[in-house]
């Protein structure tokens, strides 16, 4: 092959196929290699996110809560169904039908786009060249003015709990059980074991959640964590925190887990299946040449710039191999970013302004700072929420749990961060979010006319929290200046 290209894009997860396709808008000869292959050995864009991860995830967490809605929630809107059963097997079918759908849809708008696919794998070498291996183990070398690395990450695997395949499984394999274990444990109550353990909860299984940490979803505010875990402990998710698996065997076909609690003590749990999900890292395996010039921090992320450019000149890298969040949206905006610095263009990702979701029901998700990191600025603040048992939206859905946080700044009144468990939580955040983003004051928000009734009310009420002025919640007694 001896095609020069003005981008090569190494990767086609949310990452490298938005850079991409970016890349070929602004008139750059693109190519785009990827290494994932369907069963039958074709070629496959859109990376772990798409096959293997966020929509998948998605399509069995939408599947298993209709079921459960089915099952435990319609009566109390007068509807009666006896006899429910559920076909996992279609559910499975139905996931896997609508991956295949988005994935077509790639490869489509790579031939919209004049996007060359390349499908194999590719290695960075010396002076922006890239080593070309295709599916049948050919190779070849590519010449290209810029490299984008966007390889995305793997699994954490952990020498106690071995992923067999069969009775201990990582997430991907999670994703395609065909039947409902009677008892289930999860190793990780991060946001993957916490989406995966809703799943399979609804669909009947007992759930267990062994987390290491001694503290529940650290990432998020607190006052939401502690809210979140009293929740699915109602739905009967069993998290236990401060237990550290120590090992496992596995006995006729079940799981012996070994775990330690914080007080020293010794556990055991038997399990039908455990799903190992401690979290994920950068996969960089065969993607570097010695001599590319690209260097990697201590985490094994691939040192970049604010701008996501390496080490090396002409190789940039994007999403999940570089630092930040490991998260789809993240890594398309860094994407389109590179390909327009690539272009001549000054674009900026504003990382400041990054939305965070678990989709569980509740969700959970948030943008900005929690009011622990807000504290420990020493900065004033002030402090404005709406539960949605107050919401006349949400008690019409029957889907009460919850409530919106907004906090701002005590002398600017700009808002700092937004933190939602409940209903529509993704969607309610990212409107917080845009207002982020041009600067707005709880006070913007507040003098906003919102529909009635929407769950968005639950947002402009919060807003108007900040500085005492809701109307359909007491309002709280306003933070005292530090000043």
């Amino acid at each position: 092959m001896t095609d020069k290209y003005d981008v090569v894009v190494i990767g086609s997860g949310p990452a490298g196929y938005v850079c991409a396709i970016r890349a070929a808008q602004l008139g750059l000869k693109t190519a785009c290699i990827e290494k994932y292959q369907s069963e039958d050995g074709k070629g496959i864009n859109g990376g772990t996110c798409l096959n293997e991860g966020c929509i998948p995830s998605k399509a069995l967490l939408d599947s298993s809560m209709k079921y459960h809605e089915t099952k435990c929630d319609l009566e109390t809107h007068g509807i009666k169904v006896k006899g429910v059963s559920v076909d996992v097997e279609q559910m499975i079918a139905r996931k896997d039908d609508i991956v295949k759908k988005l994935t077509g849809g790639i490869s489509a708008l790579f031939k919209a786009n004049g996007v060359t696919s390349l499908y194999g794998t590719g290695k960075l070498l010396s002076n922006r060249r890239v080593e070309f291996t295709d599916l049948k183990g050919e190779a070849s070398v590519i010449e290209a003015d810029n490299v984008v690395l966007a390889t995305g990450s793997k699994a954490i695997d952990i020498p106690v709990a071995p992923v067999n395949g069969e009775t201990i499984i990582d997430a991907k394999e999670a994703l395609n059980m065909t039947k409902v274990p009677k008892r289930l444990g999860i190793i990780g109550a991060g946001v993957i074991g916490l989406e995966l353990g809703s799943v399979w909860n609804r669909l009947g299984s007992e759930v267990v959640l062994l987390e290491a940490l001694d503290v529940f979803l650290a990432m998020m505010d607190k006052q939401i964590a502690r809210d979140a875990s009293k929740i699915f402990a109602k739905q009967g998710l069993d998290v236990r925190m401060g237990s550290r698996v120590t090992g496992s065997e596995v006995k006729r076909n079940k799981v012996h887990v070994s775990y330690k609690t914080e007080d020293g003590e010794e556990h055991q749990e038997i399990f039908d299946k455990v799903i190992v999900c401690v979290g994920r890292r950068p996969f960089t395996e065969n993607l570097l040449e010695e001599d590319s010039g690209v260097n990697l921090d201590e985490r094994g992320s691939i040192f970049v710039d604010e701008h996501c450019a390496t080490n090396a000149p002409g190789v940039w890298a994007v999403g999940d191999l570089v630092r930040g969040p490991m998260l789809a949206h993240k890594g398309s905006e860094e994407g389109v970013m590179v390909a327009e610095r690539i272009a001549g263009q000054k674009t900026q990702v504003n990382y400041d302004i990054i939305p965070n979701v678990i989709y569980t029901h509740p969700e959970i998700a948030s943008v900005g700072l929690t009011e622990q990191e807000i504290k420990q600025s020493g900065d004033d603040y002030n402090v404005g929420m709406f539960p949605f048992a107050a919401s006349g939206r949400a008690l019409a859905a029957d889907d009460t749990d919850g409530l919106v946080k907004i906090l701002a700044d005590g002398e600017t009144d700009r808002i700092l961060g937004c933190h939602v468990i409940g209903p529509s939580a993704a969607e309610l955040v990212q409107q917080v979010a845009v207002a982020m983003e041009f600067g707005s004051t709880a006070e913007d928000l507040g003098l906003m006319v919102f529909a009635h009734p929407t769950m968005s009310e639950a947002v402009h009420e919060a807003a108007l929290a900040v500085n005492g002025h809701a109307i359909h919640v007491a309002n709280r007694r306003k933070r005292k200046s530090k000043k």
